[in-house]
């Protein structure tokens, strides 16, 4: 059996045609875009996973709402942006890729039992000249449409009006993400991004099985969590470091996998193996198992500032005065002053609710800047991994990982 870094790879999900996803992308530039935003959702995650704790996070909202941003962005601001988000498709070829994976998302001429929406929207300063071919594009490709809001003369209820949308698209999971004080009067223009999903899993697990057991959240340290048990076939692999067990949900659409390493302090070692290099080897390895599962469950919401962590992964123009967004309008000059992002996940018996948001804030530099199978175990009852993921086109929806479940 592969050791653990072919196997830690798993997350990265570079999805192309069926080693990937269940069924057919709808291009060979959507399987490059969603290829790209798995190798900038891995890299993220590293330097997310510096602070030690629980980690939830969509790297497709952030992603989404950056490729919104990228469309207005010129020279060497977008060189840097597109190096340090991975992307390598020519811009035209982009976004339109971005706006075939958002159809696929939202069930565009289809029929599903699970929820999965994506939902993208511009607000800008009342009265500024944004360019009429920049609104187009993210009009078309992104669905999103620009409100317009007075940021200079009602900051607050602009945050008020574009943190309500936030709530509404996310079936009121992502509360106030915008915080005060981000938006003030030299905000000229927010791009916001919402993503909701809720599904059953395909067998759920049977509730009166439910029990308190020991998570050990360190080899010496323990809490008691509410530990589900279920006992059926499943996709597994058996590595020597680790396992991962990918729990599918209603419809075969979207699976959990949840990456567990064999250690019980095992869990650093495993994220600084959660890399790209051996995805497909390992995603062919996957065998149909008789799994005990054991598995806890967890609600929990984490929130992050991305500012400095985007400018260390190789676009610090964007964020100062030498910016250059003239594709978004020749009006002002734009820098971003943040990137917010925020997350929510909930793992019980019958299936999965997760919601995130993005919002980039940008601000205007004309002003100061503020059959038989084989039996085995899987019980996570010590730190985990897990990814949500599209199988069709094999896209990174969602990531974290839990180190205490209580």
């Amino acid at each position: 059996m592969r050791s653990f870094f072919a196997m830690a790879s798993v997350l990265c999900l570079l999805a192309v045609g069926s080693v990937y996803g269940q069924g057919k992308l709808p291009s060979p530039a959507v399987g490059k875009v969603v290829a790209d935003n798995n190798q900038f959702a891995l890299e993220l995650y590293a330097k997310l996973a510096a602070k030690d704790g629980n980690l939830f996070y969509s790297p497709y909202s952030i992603s989404t709402a950056l490729g919104m941003t990228y469309a207005g962005a010129r020279g060497q601001t977008a060189e840097q942006m597109a190096k340090a988000l991975r992307y390598t498709l020519a811009e035209d070829k982009l976004h339109a890729a971005f706006a075939a994976l958002i159809n696929q998302q939202n069930g565009v001429g289809g029929e599903r039992a699970y929820k999965l929406n994506v939902a993208n929207r511009l607000w800008g300063q009342a009265g500024s000249a944004f360019r009429p071919d920049f609104l187009q594009l993210v009009q078309k490709n992104y669905g999103a449409g620009l409100q317009e809001l007075d940021f200079i003369r009602a900051s607050e209820p602009s945050r008020v009006t574009i943190n309500d949308w936030i709530d509404k698209q996310t079936q009121g999971k992502i509360k106030d993400l915008i915080p005060q004080g981000a938006i003030d009067l030299d905000t000229r223009l927010v791009l916001t991004n919402a993503i909701y999903f809720k599904a059953a899993w395909m067998d759920e697990f049977f509730a009166g099985a439910t029990k308190k057991a020991d998570f050990w959240t360190t080899p010496t340290s323990k809490v008691q969590a509410m530990m589900m048990h279920r006992k059926a076939d499943y996709s597994f692999v058996d590595g020597e470091t680790a396992q991962l067990l990918e729990l599918p949900y209603e419809q075969n659409d979207l699976s959990m996998l949840v990456i567990l390493p064999r250690k019980k302090d095992g869990l650093k070692d495993l994220e600084l193996k959660l890399t790209a290099a051996n995805l497909d080897a390992w995603l062919k390895s996957k065998k149909l198992y008789e799994v005990d599962v054991k598995l806890p469950k967890f609600k929990f919401t984490s929130q992050f500032s991305l500012k400095q962590t985007l400018a260390d992964m190789g676009m610090p123009i964007a964020f100062t005065r030498a910016a250059d967004f003239s594709g978004m309008t020749s009006q002002e000059k734009l820098m971003i002053s943040d990137v917010i992002h925020k997350a929510f996940v909930d793992v019980h018996e019958k299936g999965t609710e997760a919601a995130a948001a993005t919002a980039v804030i940008m601000k205007t530099l004309s002003a100061p800047i503020r059959p038989i199978v084989p039996s085995a175990n899987f019980h996570a009852d010590h730190p985990f991994v897990f990814v949500i993921r599209d199988n069709r086109s094999g896209g990174i929806l969602f990531a974290g990982r839990v180190a205490n479940p209580v």
